[in-house]
């Protein structure tokens, strides 16, 4: 199919394809394997569509308890606060309200990096852990903010240390020039319990003492993560393993035989979420159709185009079947197209919820 059919979308649509995009198709509970490379060291086996496997984790609802706030949520299911706004617009993240149903960015799309060591991806704010011997591993991240990104590029763990001591730089210096020159460890230190330190002066993947900066874009450039999440990385990651950082704000790959592709807000607009809690500032995607043709090969011809273009405005951030026939809009849903226009939504239970599960933060699907 070609790109020819963008222009003439009406309204209805939109939204009818944006509502076939948010229903997912029902992602799978268990992890995914990263795809495998080779069968022997010889040839390349060519590995067929169906066992192609570039997703990980399974798209999550909350419904909100009138007491529990968006921080919390995130911290909890380890995500941030912006992506949680990405895909439900318009609720605060401090009085979300009660009995409303979100749908958590739980799923990913593993980037586009070799399968090694750690990748990093910027506007996802997500580190992966590609340990070689076992399943990929994923936590949310903090990076740095506007004028102090994380560098892209390649680099290495070159030492690690526990209860590090925080000694703050020439741009720590500069915002707040009372700083002491070395913050001990303790309950000050933003670096937490546990530092991995780069290749690159001055970098370090590290906990924090604020957690709500995970998911954020508030460092100096060092990458943080949520304290239960370093702790475990800390411990199996050792000394020299690869570091790479990539800006892939779409992604493309293979589930079960169809394409997905997953579309982040820029860096930009995670500010703007942070403080809005919608997208304020639409401005689309980089051209996808390089990436698709490219992972697509001669399955090009089955993607529905038309919600590649959607996804990439609505820039939702999680996973969306883009070949085969587009799920069906259920009529019982109808929050589903309401949530696109950032309408607020009246919860109504979905094909895919089970009976909610007490975990401390409310009635968790």
């Amino acid at each position: 199919m070609s790109g020819s059919g963008r222009a003439g979308l009406t309204r209805r649509g939109v939204m009818g394809l944006a509502a076939a995009g948010l229903a997912l198709g029902a992602l799978p509970a268990e992890a995914a394997s990263p795809r495998r490379k080779k069968a022997t060291q010889v040839v390349e086996r060519v590995v067929p569509l169906a066992e192609r496997d570039d997703l990980i984790g399974h798209i999550e609802y909350y419904v909100t308890d009138g007491q529990t706030t968006l921080l919390e949520v995130a911290h909890h299911y380890d995500i941030g606060v912006p992506h949680i706004s990405a895909l439900n617009p318009g609720v605060d993240a401090w009085v979300p309200g009660s009995g409303r149903t979100l749908t958590l960015p739980t799923a990913h799309i593993l980037p586009d990096a070799p399968h090694e060591g750690l990748v990093i991806n910027r506007p996802e704010l997500r580190l992966y852990y590609f340990p070689g011997n076992g399943p990929v591993q994923t936590y949310s991240i903090g990076v740095g903010k506007d004028g102090l990104n994380t560098p892209v590029g390649k680099t290495w763990v070159v030492r690690k240390q526990v209860h590090p001591t925080w000694h703050p730089t020439e741009a720590s210096f500069r915002e707040k020039p009372w700083l002491p020159k070395a913050v001990p460890p303790g309950p000050d230190n933003p670096m937490g319990d546990y530092a991995m330190y780069l290749g690159w002066p001055a970098y370090a993947i590290h906990g924090t003492n604020r957690v709500y900066g995970v998911g954020r874009r508030v460092s100096h450039g060092c990458i943080r993560l949520y304290p239960e999440g370093i702790e475990k990385l800390f411990r199996e990651v050792p000394v020299g393993t690869k570091v790479t950082v990539v800006d892939q704000s779409v992604k493309v790959g293979w589930h079960k035989g169809e394409l997905y592709m997953e579309v982040l807000p820029s860096l930009e607009q995670i500010d703007d979420l942070e403080v809005n809690y919608v997208i304020t500032h639409q401005l689309p995607a980089p051209d996808p159709r390089p990436l698709i043709d490219a992972k697509a090969g001669r399955e090009a011809q089955r993607v529905n185009w038309d919600l590649v273009e959607i996804e990439r405005l609505i820039r939702r951030g999680i996973p969306v079947k883009i070949t085969g026939t587009p799920d069906e809009e259920r009529p019982d849903e109808p929050q589903v197209a309401e949530a696109v226009r950032g309408v607020e939504a009246t919860p109504v239970a979905t094909a895919e919820a089970q009976a909610p599960v007490e975990l401390g933060f409310g009635s968790v699907y």
